[in-house]
């Protein structure tokens, strides 16, 4: 994280390659104003006053943090979270130049999407935190429907996809001390006015984007604002354990269930199954070859043709 907030001041003019062997001594801790100082300048594309104003939330995004260029928005929220920035915070970059989504994988992300990670206190048991991720999906999904969207699908665990293609990722972390969770830094990704034929040819086949499929652009700060006040409609929701009609609403919009599946659950345990439906607890059901149901709760499952 060191590396990453101070290439993020360095990138700001903050910091000359000279000094950078002398601030690497220097707690990290130190620059958190200095972090948040730039993250209140005035950025080229994403406007945190077009996204403020008239936006109807009662605490996200009440605290809005953008950045021209950052590694990763989840990096410097998880930073700031250690900071005491308030339930709600948000971290938006115009661009991520190393984003990662499940286990690893790279993420592009040029001008023109949507990166941003909230963070958040749910005040919640380490069990309840997969349903975080699933409201989520269910927040992108409403997003996109309201805009113009038809059918968005919801994938488990953590993508969002338009005519079996994905066009948004989530990547949820909690910050843990002594089994207790302390912050929740749940990130966005949309690929919302960016050009497919751009994309890496490993990429191209199984993403599209906001623009592709509506065959127009919009407002990058439209998009955020109009997210935010869906993630906290189904937030409160979460904290007021209506998990039910989380999943109600998330099954509503399943990609994965009724079909057939390759699961990759940790430490490369990987088998075939037919998705049955989504537990209380958030993990995917599915049925194996051999008949036995098993409860995927984390890893990923690909769609099989």
């Amino acid at each position: 994280m060191k590396d990453e907030i101070i290439k993020l001041l360095k990138i700001e003019g903050q910091l000359s390659s000279e000094t950078i062997d002398e601030i690497k001594q220097i707690d990290i801790h130190d620059f958190s104003n200095l972090v948040q100082e730039i993250g209140k300048r005035e950025t080229d594309y994403i406007k945190a006053s077009e996204i403020s104003e008239n936006m109807n939330t009662k605490y996200v995004g009440k605290e809005l943090f953008v950045f021209k260029e950052v590694s990763s928005t989840n990096t410097v929220a998880r930073f700031l979270s250690m900071h005491d920035v308030p339930d709600g915070s948000v971290v938006i970059s115009e661009k991520q130049t190393a984003a990662r989504g499940r286990s690893g994988k790279a993420w592009e992300s040029p001008l023109g999407g949507v990166w941003l990670s909230i963070v958040l206190n749910p005040h919640v048991d380490y069990s309840k935190l997969p349903l975080i991720t699933l409201a989520t999906g269910v927040a992108v999904a409403k997003t996109l429907e309201k805009i113009g969207v038809e059918n968005p699908e919801i994938k488990w665990p953590n993508d969002i996809m338009i005519n079996g293609k994905k066009v948004c990722g989530i990547l949820t972390e909690a910050i843990t001390k002594l089994n207790t969770i302390e912050n929740v830094i749940i990130g966005v990704g949309i690929d919302a006015n960016l050009d497919i034929e751009e994309f890496p040819e490993e990429l191209k086949a199984g993403t599209t984007t906001l623009e592709k499929e509506l065959g127009r652009k919009g407002s990058e700060n439209l998009l955020i604002k109009m997210f935010l006040e869906e993630f906290e409609e189904v937030s409160e929701l979460f904290d007021n354990e209506g998990f039910e009609e989380i999943l109600k609403e998330w099954r509503k919009r399943s990609y994965s269930i009724g079909k057939i599946v390759e699961v990759r659950e940790p430490f490369n345990k990987t088998y075939d199954a037919y998705v049955l439906g989504i537990s209380r607890e958030g993990a995917l059901v599915v049925e194996k070859i051999d008949g036995t149901l098993e409860k995927v709760i984390s890893g990923e499952c690909i769609i099989k043709n």
